[in-house]
């Protein structure tokens, strides 16, 4: 069940800005799903699908790809946060992101979200959310993403 849980354009505007919204539950990076995602994406480099080269590469084995782990939003929000009362959601972009720090397989990450601002749009509204996934331990976050997601009723 997700930590907040809001209801419609007026529970969107009730939630505070610039205060971390909740976290979500350690999620586990697999070799095998970084090998599904350089299969979806082409992207093969060996320090994500090579672990035996990757022993001896600049992280001490393999990696997630930056992409997969920017692609892990959509999966632990609903951890975060879950909004009803609307009958689309849309992922409209990202203003920034950045990836401060690998994700070795084999560790566990989560996100945290903000709400850095609400605007209204056609139809509905906009949210501008700071996502942050942190590898579990870790001193640096290894995904730091400024999102913009549309609520359409």
């Amino acid at each position: 069940m997700a930590a907040v849980q809001v209801s419609g354009i007026e529970g969107v505007r009730a939630l505070p800005l610039g205060e971390e919204l909740g976290r979500s539950e350690l999620y586990e990076i697999t070799q095998h799903a970084v090998n599904q995602f350089a299969d979806a994406t082409a992207d093969h480099q060996w320090i994500h699908v090579d672990p035996e080269r990757a022993k001896d590469g600049p992280f001490g084995g393999t990696i997630a790809h930056g992409y997969l782990t920017l692609s892990l939003i959509p999966r632990l929000m609903p951890e975060i946060v879950e909004f009803t009362g609307f009958r689309m959601v849309v992922n409209y972009g990202c203003e920034r992101v950045r990836f401060p720090s690998p994700v070795p397989v084999g560790s566990k990450v989560r996100a945290s979200a903000v709400l850095d601002a609400v605007t209204d749009v056609q139809g509905g509204v906009q949210l501008t959310i700071t996502v942050t996934i942190t590898v579990d331990g870790a001193a640096k976050p290894a995904c730091v993403a400024t999102i913009l997601v549309r609520h359409l009723v």
